[in-house]
C-alpha cells in the first residue's frame, strides 16, 4: 500500500498575527522542493480548503514537493483583517519565508487561485521563486501595473468559460508582458473547473515536473 502524505496543521507568524496553515509533506523522507499555495477572496468564501487550492497542492505533492495552504489574515482562524490584497501580499511573503527559514527547501514554488493567483504574482515580482502557477488570477483587480514581472518558470491557467475572471482580459493581460508566462485556456472550463480537476492536476504536475528537472 502507498504510504501517506504527512500532514501538520500549525499557526505561521504573520505580519497581522498568527495564520492558520497545513503543511504537507511527500511520504519520501526528502522532499524535492517546496510550494506556497494561496486561496481565492476570502470575502466570497476563499479558504485554503477550496478544491482548485487543494488540487493544486495535490500537483505538487505528486511531484515530491511540501506544500504550505494557509488563510489569509481574516480567513477562518488566521488573525488580522482583510485588507484589500495590501496586507495579504504580506501573509504571501511571510507564508515563503516561513518556508525558506523552517524547511529549508529547494526550489520553493509559489501558485494560487483567483485572488490567490494575483497576489501570487505580486510576491513573485518582489521575492525570487522558483517557479509560479496561476489559476484563473484576477489580474485586473488585483495585479495590474507590475513594475517588474515574475523572472521563473509561470504557467496561467485559464478556462474559457470563466464567469468570475474574462478570459480576454487575461490574455490582453498576458499579451502586454515580455517575455511573458505560458498560457493555458481550457475550453469549456469554468472558474472553479467542476468535472475538470483532474485534469487541471496533470497540467500542473507536468509543467512543474518538467521545469523543476532542469534546475
Amino acid at each position: 500500500m502507498p504510504v501517506a502524505n504527512r500532514i501538520e496543521n500549525l499557526f505561521l507568524d504573520g505580519p497581522a498575527g498568527r495564520l492558520e496553515s497545513v503543511l504537507e509533506r511527500p511520504a519520501q523522507t526528502s522532499p524535492a522542493g517546496g510550494a506556497v499555495v494561496c486561496h481565492p477572496h476570502p470575502q466570497h468564501g476563499g479558504t485554503m480548503h477550496n478544491k482548485v487550492v487543494h488540487t493544486l497542492s495535490r500537483a505538487f505533492l505528486r511531484c515530491g514537493f511540501e506544500t504550505l495552504r494557509f488563510n489569509f489574515r481574516g480567513t477562518e482562524s488566521s488573525e488580522g483583517a482583510y485588507d484589500h490584497g495590501r496586507g495579504e501580499l504580506d501573509d504571501v511573503l511571510a507564508a515563503l519565508a516561513f518556508m525558506r527559514d523552517r524547511h529549508t527547501v529547494s526550489p520553493l514554488w509559489l501558485a494560487g487561485f483567483s485572488f490567490g493567483a494575483a497576489i501570487s504574482i505580486r510576491a513573485a515580482a518582489v521575492e525570487s521563486v522558483g517557479g509560479l502557477i496561476s489559476v484563473a488570477p484576477a489580474v485586473s483587480r488585483f495585479a495590474s501595473g507590475l513594475q517588474h514581472q515574475p523572472d521563473c518558470p509561470w504557467l496561467i491557467l485559464q478556462g474559457d468559460e470563466d464567469e468570475l475572471v474574462d478570459v480576454d482580459d487575461t490574455v490582453d493581460w498576458v499579451n502586454g508582458l515580455a517575455p511573458g508566462p505560458e498560457l493555458l485556456v481550457l475550453a469549456g472550463a469554468e472558474h472553479f473547473f467542476h468535472g475538470r480537476l483532474v485534469e487541471l492536476r496533470e497540467h500542473v504536475a507536468r509543467f512543474v515536473g518538467d521545469k523543476a528537472s532542469l534546475e
